[in-house]
């Protein structure tokens, strides 16, 4: 148990993180017109900040399941790959079935830690590195959603806020170092607006699952990864 104990210790300011930022959430969810428990639910169930946001958002609207699983798909794409590094670090004990329990907790957080550990992971050290934040996300949720039935209309609406100040916390660093990275969310944006102004036949959904895709594509065209051996070749010359 000491790999597991060494998780958890790992894991606590993930889940210091996750508790403000989930309790955000969870009054969102309620605002959204969720309940407390289905609030409650969806974080117990799905580890992904991004993806439950949009989700909440999209059955607010009343979107199709359609819309929704592509919309998950396109936002958690990214843990697949992160799995796939993950994957490359693994103990030779991580076998199929910690692998599917394993990997229902990589989040961006946790990858980070996992991934600069010296010796290989193993199981035990990235179930107790997931379980410290899978809680503190959970009560974080629940904390919000109660806080939300309860709190004056103003209190909530300002907590709300929090949850957007996080993501904007998230891509404004990034842009600010990389001009790919602003050029994308740049592009994002403006076929965002556009589609919500001259697409108003179109569901919000489809709208946000275009915007990134089409704005990933364009930035994928203008702003390509050179190959490994050619940026190599150019290092040495």
């Amino acid at each position: 148990m000491h790999l597991f104990r060494r998780g958890m210790r790992d894991g606590i300011s993930i889940a210091l993180g996750y508790l403000s930022v989930s309790f955000s959430f969870g009054i969102l969810s309620v605002q959204s017109g969720l309940t407390v428990w289905q609030a409650v639910l969806i974080s117990l169930t799905n580890l992904t900040s991004a993806g439950q946001v949009a989700g909440v958002g999209l059955i607010a609207a009343h979107a199709s399941m359609l819309e929704l699983f592509l919309a998950e798909v396109v936002i958690n794409i990214r843990y697949a790959l992160m799995s796939l590094v993950l994957s490359q670090k693994a103990d030779s004990s991580f076998r199929l079935p910690h692998r599917f329990l394993a990997s229902f907790g990589i989040t961006d957080e946790i990858f980070a830690v996992a991934s600069i550990q010296k010796e290989p992971v193993k199981p035990l050290y990235m179930y107790g590195l997931t379980f410290v934040p899978f809680c503190g996300w959970a009560l974080g949720t629940w904390l919000g959603a109660a806080a939300g039935t309860i709190l004056p209309v103003q209190a909530t609406n300002a907590l709300g806020i929090a949850l957007y100040g996080m993501f904007l916390a998230i891509i404004l660093p990034p842009a600010r170092k990389s001009r790919a990275i602003f050029a994308v969310i740049s592009i994002a944006a403006v076929i965002s607006i556009l589609w919500h102004y001259f697409a108003k036949w179109m569901s919000g959904g489809f709208a946000m699952i275009l915007a990134a895709l089409a704005a990933s594509v364009i930035g994928a065209i203008l702003f390509p990864v050179p190959d490994t051996d050619e940026t190599a070749k150019e290092a040495q010359t």
